[in-house]
């Protein structure tokens, strides 16, 4: 039960994801969204969002099998991240053309 921070973070981060998949992309930084066309908001969101909850559910995923094996939560957590950052840029670099 010591892991239950992770818990809390991917259920923060999860929430997150689905609000800005829902079309609430006010979560992002300013400076990573001003560039998006107003039309292409909603699959910004979209694609920001799919890559945020990847995250979220990866540490809650981390969570629970932390329950019976510590060492494995680094085979959960790592890919989640990386494919949800993968995600991420890749919303970034389609909608608002560029990182900043």
């Amino acid at each position: 039960m010591e892991n239950i921070v992770l818990l809390l973070l991917g259920l923060a981060i999860s929430a997150i994801g689905i609000m800005n998949i829902k079309g609430n992309i006010n979560t992002v930084h300013f400076y990573n969204r001003r560039k998006v066309k107003e039309e292409d908001k909603p699959k910004y969101g979209k694609t920001i969002g799919a890559g945020t909850l990847i995250m979220g559910i990866s540490l809650v995923l981390s969570f629970i099998v932390s329950l019976w094996n510590e060492n494995a939560m680094s085979y959960v957590v790592a890919p989640g991240i990386v494919i949800g950052l993968a995600i991420i840029i890749y919303g970034q670099f389609k909608y608002n053309r560029g990182i900043f």
